[in-house]
């Protein structure tokens, strides 16, 4: 099989799309099949590790969001709809549309060519996030391209009911795999422990952006609480103003691979914050390391955290909630250790081997039901 993958961001990018669309891509190629990825140029004296890419990666121009400069946005090229009819392609995946995603689908339109859409990204909730208003054009913007596409993938059952509400069509739920070689509790390290909390505190931390929509400020209740401390790892546009809002946190900055494994397996308690997670990736990193959750009843968390039993889900955006339940769980070493293990147990399946035959199986149904169309 060809495919083409059309993603908003890719390595050396960190974030949840870029992610996503690497293994993707690497899980292709491990089954025989020939993808080729399009994505965003990267910013000047970036320079992306060809050794690392497992498949050939066309760039398209690009520049810097405005007000959030490491986010790139593509730029109108002639380069995708070349690449998509030089590389022959069968299928065209595209990861998280928004922008270059919205032009691909066009491109495999005019192509005669099916095409499988992820959603991703709660754009509603980071308009509302960062302009106080926009939800309904952003949602029309999402019912336009994965109405236009044979099959829409949702990461979650919040974002499947969210799309199926807003009128989306041809929905199904893919959900997304964890590293369990990488993010594993045996990675628990004393010498980091100790530099992180001297004093034998309890930690507890958060991965991932530093932006608003994230609403890290919530851990500041958390900050409080007597034989705690707060690590934070990560950033972006609001790491400044988090160093003043969390007094006495530890900001360990972006940390990848190996090193982050084992702050992860090395923390007594992970605690997301933001409401607006399709997924929510950190969390299955965290339980796969073993490692009790904290985190909102709200979108990808619902179907991650089995309350009282993996971690606490708490009401969204309230931050007395998320003191009380870091709180809770501080102070019992037991269920804290009952809760990582259960975690562990609950994500030993989900590698992403085992979920990337989920979506070539989602391609093959497609290609099948553009065939009967055809014949038809």
């Amino acid at each position: 099989m060809r495919v083409v993958i059309v993603t908003e961001s890719f390595p050396p990018d960190v974030n949840g799309v870029a992610h996503c669309a690497l293994q993707t891509a690497r899980h292709l190629v491990d089954r025989g099949h020939h993808p080729l990825v399009v994505a965003p140029a990267t910013a000047p004296g970036t320079r992306p590790d060809a050794l690392a890419e497992p498949c050939p990666v066309v760039r398209v121009p690009s520049l810097p969001l405005p007000g959030y400069p490491q986010v790139r946005v593509a730029l109108p090229s002639r380069r995708l709809t070349a690449a998509l009819a030089g590389h022959r392609a069968d299928l065209v995946h595209l990861a998280g549309p928004f922008v270059l995603g919205v032009r691909g689908m066009a491109a495999a339109a005019r192509l005669g060519i099916p095409a499988v859409a992820v959603y991703q990204t709660d754009l509603a909730g980071y308009a509302r996030t960062y302009m106080g208003a926009g939800e309904a054009a952003a949602w029309r913007r999402i019912r336009s391209v994965h109405s236009a596409a044979d099959r829409t993938l949702a990461p979650s059952s919040a974002a499947l009911r969210d799309l199926e509400a807003q009128g989306v069509p041809r929905v199904r739920l893919w959900p997304r795999g964890v590293d369990t070689d990488r993010f594993r509790p045996d990675r628990r390290d004393e010498a980091l422990r100790r530099e992180l909390a001297p004093n034998g505190e309890v930690i507890v931390g958060y991965v991932g952006r530093l932006a608003p929509e994230k609403q890290v400020d919530l851990l500041a209740g958390v900050c409080g609480l007597r034989g705690v401390r707060v690590v934070v790892v990560g950033d972006g546009p609001s790491r400044a103003h988090l160093a003043e809002a969390l007094p006495g946190a530890v900001f360990l900055g972006r940390r990848t691979g190996d090193d982050l494994a084992r702050i992860f397996a090395s923390l007594d308690v992970f605690a997301h914050t933001g409401p607006f997670e399709t997924f929510c990736q950190t969390v299955q990193e965290a339980m796969a390391s073993g490692v009790p959750v904290v985190a909102p009843a709200a979108g990808g968390p619902l179907d991650l955290v089995a309350h009282g039993r993996t971690g606490l889900l708490v009401p969204p955006r309230d931050p007395v909630a998320v003191r009380e339940a870091v709180r809770i769980l501080a102070a019992d070493a037991g269920t804290r250790a009952a809760y990582g293990a259960a975690g562990r147990e609950t994500v030993e399946g989900r590698t992403w081997a085992a979920v990337g035959d989920r979506l070539i199986a989602h391609y093959e149904d497609v290609l099948a039901a553009r065939r009967t169309a055809v014949a038809a």
